[in-house]
């Protein structure tokens, strides 16, 4: 039999650690791109579970598992892909409660006509950029982060 105690401490939520303050998270981006070329895929559930891959990010839709990982190894698993892109890791940290960093940061790269997809993790922002935009899109970030400072 367990008490209020125990059950308190079995249900602790862990706060997030990272920065909240927009100007503090503009300032410290320092975005780092990867130097491997990344593809999205979509693969229903039992088949995710029969392959072995070691995907950069996963979720699950209604429509079946969408996995990010590197082109190389969606090839070598024979898997339809879209969107070859390159990752930018956005290296500040920055709290998952943080308001309107991914909001300022596309608004940014779509004035600059570079397609995005965002993915944020525990600590970091990620994005994928189509990889003929991604010199551009660090040139976009890194002068957002001028500019906050």
């Amino acid at each position: 039999m367990t008490g209020k105690g125990d059950r308190e401490a079995n249900s602790q939520q862990v706060l997030p650690p990272g920065e909240t303050r927009l100007s503090h998270l503009l300032v410290g981006l320092s975005p780092e791109l990867d130097s491997e070329v990344y593809v999205f895929a979509q693969v229903l559930p039992h088949q995710l579970a029969q392959l072995v891959l070691s995907p950069l990010g996963q979720f699950q839709e209604a429509e079946g598992v969408t996995v990010v990982l590197t082109q190389a190894e969606a090839e070598a698993a024979q898997l339809p892909h879209a969107y070859p892109c390159r990752h930018i890791t956005l290296t500040v940290q920055s709290n998952l409660a943080a308001v309107g960093l991914l909001a300022t940061v596309t608004q940014a790269l779509a004035a600059a006509g570079i397609s995005v997809n965002a993915m944020s993790a525990y600590a970091h922002d990620h994005l994928f950029v189509p990889c003929d935009r991604a010199d551009a899109a660090i040139a976009v970030l890194t002068a957002l982060s001028e500019a906050a400072r």
